[in-house]
C-alpha cells in the first residue's frame, strides 16, 4: 500500500507539472484583455471609429524569436472556434476585433463570437509570422469555413503584455496558373481629381505616428494616380505584397511595373475612396483597416487590411489584403 501511495503521488506531480508547462506556453495569449476606447469622429458626414493608441509605447523592432506566443494564440483561437468555446475566444479577441470572411462579409467581435463554429476554418498548413515587437502579422493559406481556398492575414497586437488578435481577413485570390490581369488600355483623356484619399480622409488623426502614416498613405495613392512608380516605391517596404479578390498576388517590383505600363499607355487610373478607416500604431508597426469604393465603379466595394512598418524614421506599407465585400 505504501508503494502504491508513493507511485500515485509521483504520477500526480508529473501530471501537475505537465499541465503547468502547457499553461505557461499559452500564458501570453490568455491574459485578460485591455479595454480600448473607441472615440467617434465625424468628417464629411461619415462616422469613423479609430483604434485608441496606448499613451506610451516602446520602440518595437522585428523580433522573430518571439513568434511562439503568437503561434500559440493562433492555435488556441483555432481550437476555440472549432470547439465552439466562446469563453476562450473572448480572451483572445481584442475588443475592436473584426473578421472579413472569404465571401466578403464583415463581422464585429460580438457577431463573430455568436457563431464561432460557423466561421471555423481548417487548420492552416505552413504559416509565416512577421513580428514587429508589439504587432505581428500571421499569413498563409487555408480552407475557409465554406471550403474555399483562401489567403489569410491575422493581425495580432500586444496589449498590457498579452497578445490579442485585432484583425482576421480572408481573400480568395486567383490560382497560380491563372493569367495575370492586363494593364488598363489607353482611353480617351479624362480629368480625374483625386480628393479622397489624396487630399482628405474621413479620419481624425490622434498622434504623430498616425499623422505620418496618413501622410505616407496619401503620398502613395497620389503616386498611383500620377503614374509615378519611383515615388510609389518610396512608401512601400521591399517585402510588400498585395492580395486582392480574384487576382494573383503581386510584390513591390510587379506593382511598380504595372504603374509604369499605365504611364506608357496613358491609362486613366483611379484609386478607391475611403469611406471609413481604423488605424492603430504600436511602436514601429501599425494596423490599418479601411472600407473603399471605386469612384468609377471599376470594381466592387472592398475592405483593405494593411500593415505598416517604420524603418529609419519612415513609415512603409508592408502588406495589403483587399477583399471584395457584400
Amino acid at each position: 500500500m505504501q508503494k502504491v501511495a508513493k507511485s500515485s503521488v509521483k504520477s500526480g506531480a508529473m501530471l501537475v507539472a505537465t499541465q503547468g508547462r502547457r499553461a505557461l506556453a499559452l500564458a501570453a495569449a490568455l491574459r485578460p484583455a485591455m479595454r480600448w476606447g473607441w472615440p467617434i469622429a465625424l468628417a464629411a458626414g461619415v462616422s469613423i471609429a479609430a483604434f485608441a493608441l496606448p499613451r506610451a509605447q516602446p520602440r518595437a523592432q522585428p523580433a522573430g524569436g518571439d513568434d511562439a506566443p503568437v503561434l500559440a494564440g493562433e492555435s488556441a483561437l483555432g481550437d476555440a472556434m472549432r470547439g465552439g468555446d466562446k469563453a476562450a475566444a473572448r480572451r483572445l479577441l481584442a475588443l475592436q476585433f473584426s473578421f472579413v470572411d472569404a465571401d466578403g462579409k464583415i463581422y464585429a467581435r460580438k457577431d463573430f463570437i455568436a457563431d464561432l463554429k460557423g466561421h471555423a476554418a481548417a487548420p492552416a498548413g505552413e504559416t509565416k509570422v512577421s513580428n514587429y515587437g508589439l504587432l505581428a502579422a500571421v499569413t498563409g493559406h487555408r480552407q475557409s469555413a465554406h471550403s474555399a481556398e483562401v489567403f489569410f492575414l491575422d493581425i495580432w497586437v500586444r496589449q498590457k503584455g498579452a497578445w490579442r488578435i485585432l484583425v482576421m481577413q480572408e481573400v480568395v485570390i486567383a490560382s497560380p496558373d491563372a493569367p495575370a490581369a492586363a494593364a488598363a488600355p489607353a482611353g480617351e483623356t479624362r480629368t480625374y481629381e483625386c480628393k479622397n484619399p489624396c487630399q482628405t480622409l474621413p479620419y481624425r488623426v490622434r498622434s504623430v505616428p498616425e499623422q505620418d502614416i496618413v501622410t505616407a498613405f496619401q503620398a502613395l495613392e497620389k503616386a498611383v494616380v500620377a503614374h509615378d512608380a519611383p515615388e510609389w516605391g518610396r512608401h512601400v517596404a521591399d517585402e510588400f505584397m498585395v492580395y486582392r479578390t480574384g487576382r494573383q498576388p503581386a510584390g513591390k517590383s510587379e506593382r511598380m511595373a504595372v504603374i509604369e505600363r499605365q504611364k506608357e499607355s496613358n491609362a486613366a487610373v483611379t484609386v478607391g475612396e475611403v469611406q471609413a478607416m481604423r488605424l492603430a500604431a504600436y511602436g514601429d508597426a501599425a494596423a490599418m483597416a479601411a472600407d473603399h469604393v471605386a469612384p468609377d465603379n471599376s470594381r466592387p466595394p472592398y475592405r483593405a487590411a494593411r500593415v505598416w512598418v517604420r524603418r529609419n524614421g519612415q513609415w512603409l506599407m508592408a502588406i495589403s489584403v483587399q477583399t471584395d465585400v457584400k
